[in-house]
């Protein structure tokens, strides 16, 4: 655990800085002078500049989470906490740079964009590079662009929402740096009535050694809309640590529904530690879909406010840990209004002495009467030095609600191995379509091409686990 001898250090103050040749240097740490300065190169408004300092002050004061997972590792002082912009911004992927061009492709991003997209935008090192919404949509009043975009083109649509109500910088510790020195992102508005029949995208790459990357996600789905909203997130592998902690805020109004999509696959020398949440007003309904693969420590916990009667929030989860990785996860939903309805259902698999957690809270308010929450985690262990916990906190402060917890951990027996062998499977191929049938109510839930995805990702994790 992390004590108060191993939080991580605020750095002395420093600035982005020029060379000779006039080109802009990221310095470590975090200051005054490099939020200022990161203000400047953004060219923000005053009122963003202010709720950055805002910020800064609240994180200067929070306490490091001493609980979860160990921190002790990660120095602040040692990262790059913002890296100045080096490729610019491009309206078409043809104007891409190739090195950049490559990495998306390899991904498949143009052509998920031509075939299965309404929009896509692209950040590259915490810097959007590429900005695209099909005409279509865009024509339906629909805003879908980078967060640095919509704070100077929107500021009517973003300054209400961003980190007001639903994640404010005095939440946790990192989302206070967050709220600091954030960069990058997408936001996203809906309006009222309006119902996309296509998934809007954004793809984040994490390209540098020992940076913290900050991506800042605004959903605002309006009255009576529909979206479904995904997000992918990779990273280079290297020897030092890297830090990723963005923040995700979905604002679902009256009768709306939101779907927010995640499948995340980084290097196992990232801290990925987020705060994402989502409030609910009447008849709306959120749903989190998530795959989580890789990092190193993982601190993640998405929450729901259910704030008017008949609210919903759906939360499904497959996360794996393998080797040294350590994973503390789950779900956080709060009934604050009659008539609320949960689901949470995490599934997590652990190799190799990896750990997964979940960590969750159900809480039903005194107003909550006739809501009904069900909580459902379940645990894959492929060896003995692997581990599984579960920690639920279910808090009922109204007699006139339903709640249900189960969790079961469990490893891959003998006999299904054994009954599978003797149709013709091989172990490797017998552990494979367990591991497949465990995971499935997640993947049938995303679209073909991410469920594909996911699953492939999972058997290179499962690789080596039986024999």
């Amino acid at each position: 655990m992390a004590t108060a001898e191993t939080k991580p250090r605020i750095a002395k103050p420093s600035a982005i800085e020029e060379d000779e040749q006039g080109q802009l240097i990221a310095r470590k740490g975090i200051s005054r002078e490099v939020i200022d300065e990161l203000s400047r190169i953004k060219e923000e408004p005053e009122w963003m500049r202010a709720k950055r300092l805002r910020a800064l002050e609240i994180y200067e004061r929070k306490p490091v989470p001493t609980w979860g997972v160990d921190l002790s590792g990660l120095n602040l002082d040692e990262l790059v906490l913002y890296s100045p912009p080096t490729a610019g911004r491009f309206d078409s992927w043809d104007d891409v740079p190739e090195d950049m061009k490559k990495t998306y492709e390899d991904l498949g991003i143009p052509q998920a964009e031509r075939e299965h997209l309404a929009g896509v935008v692209g950040v590259w090192r915490q810097e959007p590079v590429y900005e695209g919404l099909k005409e279509e949509y865009a024509k339906q009043g629909i805003i879908f662009c980078s967060m640095e975009s919509a704070v100077r083109d929107y500021p009517e649509l973003v300054e209400p929402y961003f980190m007001t109500k639903c994640v404010p910088p005095q939440d946790n510790k990192f989302s206070a740096l967050h709220g600091a020195v954030w960069s990058g992102g997408a936001f996203l508005y809906v309006p009222k009535g309006v119902k996309v029949d296509l998934p809007l995208q954004a793809y984040f790459r994490m390209e540098g050694a020992g940076e913290g990357t900050f991506e800042h996600t605004l959903i605002v789905a309006d009255e009576g809309s529909d979206v479904h909203y995904i997000e992918g997130c990779t990273a280079q592998t290297y020897s030092v640590n890297s830090m990723h902690s963005a923040v995700v805020e979905i604002f679902v109004k009256e009768g709306a529904k939101a779907r927010y999509t995640t499948v995340q696959n980084w290097s196992k020398d990232v801290y990925n530690l987020n705060t994402k949440r989502a409030i609910v007003e009447a008849n709306g309904t959120v749903e989190w879909v998530g795959g989580s693969m890789g990092a190193k420590f993982v601190m993640l916990y998405p929450g729901s406010f259910l704030m008017g009667e008949g609210a919903r929030a759906d939360h499904l989860n497959v996360g794996v840990a393998s080797g040294e990785v350590w994973k503390d996860t789950g779900a956080k939903v709060l009934h604050l209004a009659p008539n609320t309805t949960s689901n949470i259902l995490a599934k997590s698999i652990s190799k190799d002495g990896g750990v997964m957690g979940y960590r969750g809270l159900v809480r039903m308010g005194p107003n909550s009467q006739g809501s009904k929450a069900r909580v459902q985690c379940d645990g894959l262990m492929m060896d003995p030095e692997s581990r599984s916990d579960t920690w639920p906190d279910i808090q009922i402060q109204n007699p006139h609600t339903t709640v249900a917890h189960e969790a079961v951990v469990g490893k891959i027996s003998d006999e299904q191995l054994f009954y599978l062998q003797s149709r013709g499977l091989t172990e490797e191929e017998a552990a494979s379509m367990i591991v497949n049938g465990f995971i499935e109510p997640v993947t049938k839930e995303l679209p073909m091409e991410y469920a594909v995805e996911l699953n492939r990702l999972i058997q290179l994790e499962m690789e080596g686990s039986i024999g």
